[in-house]
């Protein structure tokens, strides 16, 4: 099925259509490039000329802000029965005022609320192997033109879950807040844990092989982060408040998260001993492996920390560093793991990147000032690495 891209970043749109995608997103560039090769992806900046052709148009802009009066526009160039699907994180009511104005305009377009569930660092997997299909629209039409578009994935079983808009617009909402929730009970019991001698990692196998819980999200040290999580948070909270409905949980969930970064700096400074002219070496900017994106990075606001208590901060990312710089410039950013170790009073795993696995270690023993690891998110071997000379410290681990 071919498809038409269009975006008013005229500059961005000519580095999408050479095969370039202007972020980092494991496999995406490659899809890309081979569905434009295949012809079945152009990319456009006459936006009229496109909508007027299309049957059905995806409305996925990355903000919600002005989203009313754009999805106006674009039906006023849409043929009369087209569909307008909304991907776009909105807050609940949009969809329907949307539609309700189409009405009152005259405009034959229908309009269905369809939040995905892409998550940086595998979103190209996610979009081939989703959870499910979640389709608001009251039109039985819709529900199975889209199905047809989707075919491969029915007919492999994923579930398409039909409801009303503003069902669907807080599935998303809600879904995010329940992630949240998940991971800050997590890191909750790794402080636990190293009080009372338990392991966080092992205690999170046993609860995630649970198939009432399962493992996804459950990994003392994660944080939720990303371009959207805190829209969705915020939004979900306005929208309780409103109503007068108290969120304790999410509220609490909130506060464990943005308290993380001030354990691990703790951790972090007692190894140290003294923070003052101490060298620290930083592995992973990026809020997760797999993205250069840093909204919401724990590594970001560690790396804050620090610096304000008079630590040099060393730091190394395989693909994030170049946002990190726009974003921060206190620190000195390293062309390699091994640059970034050099005479190091620490060493930091911030982002669970598996090739900082792969790193030799007899090397970084003999380039840093002190063999003490601090690993945020227990990716490394702590047995082998203590046995090596390291002084290692993971999250919630005896």
């Amino acid at each position: 099925m071919p498809v038409t891209c269009f975006d008013d970043d005229n500059s961005r749109l000519l580095t999408m259509a050479q095969g370039k995608v202007p972020y980092f997103e494991r496999n995406l560039e490659e899809v890309i490039r081979r569905n434009i090769r295949s012809g079945r992806l152009v990319f456009s900046t006459e936006l009229e000329a496109s909508i007027r052709k299309a049957q059905i148009t995806f409305f996925a802009q990355d903000s919600p802000s002005y989203v009313e009066e754009v999805a106006y526009k674009l039906a006023h160039y849409a043929p009369r029965e087209a569909l307008l699907v909304l991907v776009t994180p909105v807050p609940v009511g949009t969809a329907r005022r949307i539609e309700n104005r189409f009405r009152e305009s005259g405009l034959n377009v229908t309009v269905i609320s369809h939040p995905v569930f892409l998550t940086h660092g595998c979103a190209v997997e996610d979009f081939n192997w989703p959870d499910r299909i979640l389709l608001g629209t009251s039109s039985n039409s819709a529900v199975l033109t889209l199905k047809q578009i989707y075919r491969p994935l029915v007919m492999r079983g994923v579930p398409v879950i039909v409801t009303n808009h503003e069902t669907a617009e807080l599935v998303r909402e809600a879904s995010t807040a329940f992630v949240a929730t998940k991971m800050s009970f997590i890191n909750e019991l790794a402080t636990l844990c190293e009080r009372v001698n338990a392991d966080a990692v092992d205690l999170a196998l046993a609860l995630g092989l649970d198939k009432k819980i399962a493992p996804r999200c459950l990994q003392p040290g994660a944080v939720f982060g990303g371009a959207f999580v805190e829209t969705d948070m915020d939004s979900l909270a306005q929208l309780a408040s409103g109503h007068d409905v108290p969120l304790k949980i999410l509220s609490a969930a909130r506060e464990v998260n943005q308290s993380l970064s001030d354990r691990i700096t703790h951790k972090i400074c007692e190894a140290l001993e003294s923070t003052t002219g101490k060298r620290v070496a930083l592995l992973g900017l990026a809020f997760k492996p797999n993205t250069n994106s840093i909204a919401g990075s724990s590594s970001i606001m560690l790396a804050r920390t620090l610096t304000s208590k008079g630590v040099q901060v060393r730091a190394y990312d395989p693909v994030a560093m170049p946002g990190a710089m726009r974003e921060l410039e206190s620190i000195h950013y390293c062309e390699s793991a091994y640059d970034a170790a050099e005479g190091a009073d620490a060493l930091v795993v911030g982002t669970g990147w598996p090739e900082f696995r792969a790193l030799d270690f007899d090397r970084i023993r003999r380039m840093v000032k002190r063999p003490v690891i601090v690993d945020t998110k227990n990716l490394l071997d702590g047995v082998r690495l203590r046995s090596m000379g390291f002084q290692y410290l993971g999250m919630g681990r005896a």
